[in-house]
């Protein structure tokens, strides 16, 4: 299933040259990446990934949970030059939450400024999808959110992406992670133009 939204009168044209796939964790955006760069003309560039090369090549953290620990400041300084380095990219997949929560708020994590998405893809998947690939990845070591606060993360993620679709003059659609091939077809199907979407 896909929502689709367009707050513009003209759509930007395929094919798209960055591809922003956001979602809550364990919603399975880095698998339905990895999976969608396979076949396709797009990288796959995990955010999060370069984040944790960059705070390792400057001795700040080793893993990602030592990296999202560190002081909000450092770890806005590395976003935004992980943001500069690849904002010159063309054809890729960028694979990122789009939205953190913080014990401050709620932080939007897509670099706008920087480098601009032609279409954002948030990926939805049911909670309990979502808990049992949380539990299946104990490496990434996350917090289990309650449904409460994870139904809270997928309404402000939707707003935020909402506003930044309507801000940038880009391309937004929903889709459902319920079943990852058909998710992934779906994904395909965007990314080569092969579909009404």
């Amino acid at each position: 299933m896909c929502w689709k939204v367009s707050l513009q009168v003209v759509f930007k044209m395929r094919p798209w040259e960055r591809v922003a796939v956001v979602g809550v964790p364990g919603a399975g955006k880095t698998s339905l990446c990895t999976a969608a760069s396979e076949n396709s003309k797009y990288q796959h560039v995990n955010y999060g990934r370069v984040m944790l090369e960059i705070a390792q090549n400057r001795g700040l953290a080793t893993t990602l949970p030592e990296m999202f620990s560190l002081d909000l400041t450092i770890q806005h300084g590395i976003w935004e030059k992980t943001a500069l380095q690849i904002k010159d990219k063309k054809n890729i997949l960028l694979d990122l939450h789009g939205l953190d929560h913080f014990r401050e708020g709620y932080l939007i994590s897509l670099p706008l400024n920087i480098t601009r998405p032609d279409i954002i893809i948030i990926i939805e998947s049911a909670y309990e999808d979502i808990i049992h690939r949380i539990r299946a990845d104990p490496m990434k070591k996350r917090i289990i959110p309650g449904q409460k606060t994870h139904n809270e993360h997928v309404k402000m993620l939707r707003l935020a992406m909402i506003s930044a679709s309507a801000c940038l003059g880009c391309n937004l659609i929903i889709l459902n992670n319920y079943d990852f091939e058909t998710c992934l077809t779906e994904l395909e199907s965007i990314l080569v133009n092969k579909s009404d979407y």
